[in-house]
C-alpha cells in the first residue's frame, strides 16, 4: 500500500492551506532573490540566507543549508537558479529529523506496549490541551480505548478544558482536586487504564516554565510513578510548541529537552503564521522528530507530520 492510499487529497489540501502564509512569505522572497538571475552566485546565496533566517528557520540551520548548497555548486560547477527550489527541497528534507511516517497509517500505535503511555509537556498557551483532545479523537476514531490523565493540577482551567475534551471525544478522564500531586494523578490514571484494558493513555502535565531543576524533578517523579504501573512508561514524551512564536519556540524546546527526555514534537498553530520555517530549524537543532503539526481548530486539523509532503507543500509541488 503506497503513500497515496494513506495521504488523502483532503489532507494534502489542508496541509497546503495551513502552510499558505509561510509558503507565500518564503516564495515571495525567493522570487525576488532569483529574479533575472541565470545562475546561483554568492549574491543569491547571501539573499537566500536572509530569506531563510527571516522565515524563522534559524541561524544555525540556515548556515548548514547554505553550506550544503555551496558544496553542490563546487561539485557541479554551474547551478541554474531554476534548480534552486529543487535543491532546497532535497536539503531541507534531509535536515528534517525523521520519524519517517511516509509508509505508516495515521495515528498508528507501536506494537508491544499496552497501554501505550504518552506524557505531554509544554508551556501554557501553546495548544497543549487542544492537541491532547485531538489526539484522543484520532485514536478513538481508529477504534482505540483511550484514557486521559489531568496531571496539570496547578491550573484549574487546564483540568476543566481537558474534561470538556474528554466529554467531546468520549474518552474517560482521571482527575483530582486542584493542587493535588501530579504523580498521584498519573498513577491513578494508569491504574484505571490497566484495569479497563486501555490501548493508549495521554497524561497532561503542568505548563510552567519554572526553574529547570524543579521542572526536571517534577517530570522525573511522574515518570518514575508511571513505571510502577506500566513497564517502560512513558513510551513517548511529546513536547507541544506554538509555531507562531517563531524563535521563542526554540527556547522552549531547549528548556524542555534539557529538563526531560523529549522523544517527539507537535508544532501547533501553523495555519495562522508565516513562521512555518521554525519546523525545519527545531527539528534540525533539537534532533527530535516532529510527529504532528496543527493546522487549524478542527478535529481533523492535527496531522501526522510527513517531511516530504511538508517540504513539497512549502515549495509548491
Amino acid at each position: 500500500m503506497g503513500l497515496l492510499d494513506f495521504f488523502s487529497k483532503d489532507k494534502k489540501d489542508n496541509l497546503d492551506k495551513g502552510l499558505s502564509k509561510t509558503k507565500e512569505n518564503v516564495f515571495s522572497k525567493l522570487t525576488r532573490v532569483v529574479a533575472g538571475k541565470s545562475k546561483v552566485d554568492e549574491a543569491i546565496l547571501d539573499d537566500l540566507e536572509e530569506v531563510l533566517i527571516t522565515s524563522d528557520v534559524g541561524v544555525e540551520t540556515t548556515l548548514k543549508i547554505i553550506s550544503r548548497i555551496e558544496k553542490r555548486i563546487a561539485r557541479d560547477k554551474y547551478l541554474d537558479s531554476k534548480e534552486l527550489s529543487a535543491i532546497l527541497r532535497e536539503e531541507i528534507a534531509t535536515l528534517l529529523t525523521g520519524n519517517d511516517m511516509e509508509e505508516l497509517c495515521d495515528f498508528e500505535l507501536p506494537e508491544g506496549n499496552k497501554p501505550y503511555v504518552i506524557m505531554v509537556v509544554g508551556v501554557n498557551g501553546v495548544g497543549k490541551t487542544t492537541t491532547i483532545g485531538k489526539l484522543a479523537y484520532h485514536y478513538k476514531k481508529n477504534g482505540k480505548n483511550v484514557y486521559l490523565g489531568a496531571a496539570d493540577t496547578f491550573r484549574a482551567a487546564a483540568v476543566e478544558q481537558l474534561t470538556i475534551w474528554s466529554e467531546r471525544v468520549g474518552a474517560p478522564i482521571i482527575k483530582q482536586k486542584m493542587g493535588a500531586d501530579p504523580a498521584s494523578v498519573a498513577y491513578d490514571t494508569l491504574s484505571s487504564a490497566v484495569a479497563n484494558h486501555a490501548d493508549v493513555v495521554i497524561i497532561d502535565t503542568a505548563g510552567r516554565l519554572h526553574n529547570k531543576i524543579n521542572l526536571m524533578n517534577e517530570l522525573t517523579k511522574i515518570k518514575n510513578v508511571m513505571k510502577k504501573m506500566v513497564a517502560n512508561a512513558p513510551h513517548e514524551v511529546l513536547l507541544i510548541l506554538d509555531g507562531s512564536t517563531g524563535q521563542n519556540a526554540f527556547e522552549q524546546a531547549r528548556q524542555f529537552t534539557a529538563a526531560t527526555e523529549v522523544t517527539a514534537l507537535a508544532i501547533t498553530k501553523l495555519d495562522g503564521t508565516a513562521k512555518g520555517g521554525v519546523v525545519i530549524g527545531i527539528s534540525d537543532q533539537m534532533h527530535v522528530p516532529v510527529k504532528y503539526i496543527g493546522l487549524g481548530e478542527g478535529l481533523e486539523d492535527l496531522q501526522v507530520f510527513r517531511k516530504r509532503e511538508f517540504v513539497n507543500s512549502l515549495f509548491g509541488g
